[in-house]
């Protein structure tokens, strides 16, 4: 079944968008390591948030660099998932990121792809915005996606 039609079928129950992110981590494990949650997904737009708790933690007790880019991995592959034509592929060949201020609180990963042409093939740069509780940057990334569309 598609992504985003599984999404909103989920979206409608109770429970039903984190029913959707544990779907989302068995199919890719690495993303459970932060437990994440993801809180709406659509073409161009993607939003999942981490709740700060001792497994994210650096020894600054803030959310650790790596955490937030396995954040911004999930939230601008989705993203990008549900925003490239039917058959189209695509894999993450790259990612550039900055880390803006120590992360302290709960975060918001925001990926926004309304800008970008989803029918073009080869790479495109996917970016990434992450914000603390106070909704302050503390982090950045451009992921690079490459898009194989279908023959």
């Amino acid at each position: 079944m598609k992504t985003l039609t599984l999404f909103n079928r989920l979206k409608k129950l109770p429970g039903g968008t984190r029913l959707f992110t544990l779907g989302v981590c068995k199919t890719a494990p690495y993303f459970a390591s932060i437990a994440p949650q993801v809180e709406e997904l659509q073409p161009g737009y993607a939003r999942v948030t981490l709740r700060k708790h001792r497994r994210v933690e650096n020894h600054l007790r803030t959310v650790h660099a790596i955490a937030m880019c396995n954040m911004a991995e999930l939230a601008g592959g989705l993203m990008t998932d549900v925003s490239i034509p039917d058959k189209a592929r695509w894999i993450p060949v790259g990612m550039t990121v900055s880390y803006r201020k120590k992360a302290g609180s709960d975060l918001t990963a925001v990926a926004r792809g309304d800008g970008i042409d989803w029918r073009s093939q080869g790479n495109i740069v996917v970016p990434v915005e992450i914000r603390d509780r106070d909704d302050a940057v503390v982090f950045t990334a451009e992921i690079t996606m490459n898009l194989k569309q279908p023959a």
